[in-house]
């Protein structure tokens, strides 16, 4: 969520709800969120929700474009796809047209369409989207820490694996399946993570920063029990550690730390200088781990949501 709301000023606006964008306005959103990750130093709009802009429709996602003129001045994502939870939603002001509303109405859209049952993230926390989640009348729900070390200074031995266990990098088409299924049982209680699909990891193969020689596989047989997925932002020479995840029953052999050092050990060996991972703010065993691992934090997102 990135916005600064004041008042409207003049030119027509007009919001407009699609459950697909025509390529042309995929275009125009793309030129619209790199213009704002420029001016605001990181993107407004997450990996996934980036990815759901291209490829058609998808079931329980719809996009809000708020022209004024004929000019796209504001962009919104919401997914409204998990049973539970109310539905999530993204939101970004051009930078040249913030202070107009823009974000107050698309704020309102997005009320609107959820029903008033809505999660809305702002990446980063900045102060003009707290604001705006104040003006909608949304609480503080989640915080999501980007926690970061230097790789130069990483010197970790080859790491121990558990009894019986081999680890080998994955196979696009061959092991998608087993690892959709340990992703979803690694991940049962994550609202994002543990839900992904077929779809999901099809999109995420054809980027071009997908490079299966960073993505290790942990099987202890014939039967997949972990995983550590890296990947690499060439632009900002950024390894990060991408999805870490062990299935239930292999919880507590170590296996986990052992992934996380093959991944770290690998990125360094690409001559990146950083490191990066996501975590939950209230997952204090993870941040505890990551802190003895020499990550700290570097920036927040936070999650705000309605009360009802």
């Amino acid at each position: 969520m990135t916005s600064d709301d004041t008042a409207h000023p003049g030119r027509p606006r007009s919001l407009r709800t699609y459950s697909a964008l025509s390529p042309e306005q995929v275009d125009a959103v793309l030129a619209l969120l790199a213009e704002s990750a420029r001016h605001d130093g990181r993107q407004a709009v997450s990996e996934q929700g980036r990815l759901q802009l291209r490829g058609g429709e998808r079931p329980g996602v719809s996009h809000l474009l708020l022209t004024a003129g004929d000019e796209l001045v504001g962009y919104a994502q919401l997914e409204d796809t998990d049973p539970v939870e109310p539905p999530a939603a993204e939101l970004v002001v051009h930078p040249a047209h913030r202070g107009q509303g823009h974000g107050r109405a698309l704020g309102a859209a997005l009320l609107a369409a959820s029903g008033k049952r809505l999660r809305v993230w702002a990446h980063g926390g900045h102060a003009a989207a707290r604001h705006l989640a104040q003006v909608l009348g949304l609480t503080l729900f989640r915080e999501l820490r980007q926690m970061r070390r230097p790789l130069t200074d990483f010197d970790a031995p080859e790491p121990v694996l558990p009894p019986d266990v081999t680890v080998r990098t994955f196979v696009p088409g061959q092991d998608d399946a087993a690892w959709l299924a340990v992703n979803a049982a690694a991940f049962a209680h994550h609202p994002e993570q543990g839900s992904l699909t077929q779809r999901d990891l099809d999109d995420r193969k054809a980027e071009p920063w997908f490079d299966p020689a960073g993505f290790f596989l942990a099987f202890r047989g014939e039967r997949l029990a972990g995983f550590h997925w890296t990947k690499v932002h060439a632009a900002e020479r950024l390894g990060e550690v991408y999805v870490l995840g062990v299935s239930p029953e292999a919880q507590g052999t170590g296996l986990g730390k052992a992934l996380t050092t093959i991944g770290l050990r690998h990125l360094k060996a690409q001559g990146l200088p950083t490191a990066m991972l996501y975590v939950d703010a209230d997952n204090t065993a993870a941040v505890s781990v990551y802190e003895r691992l020499g990550f700290r934090t570097y920036e927040t997102d936070l999650m705000y949501r309605t009360e009802s």
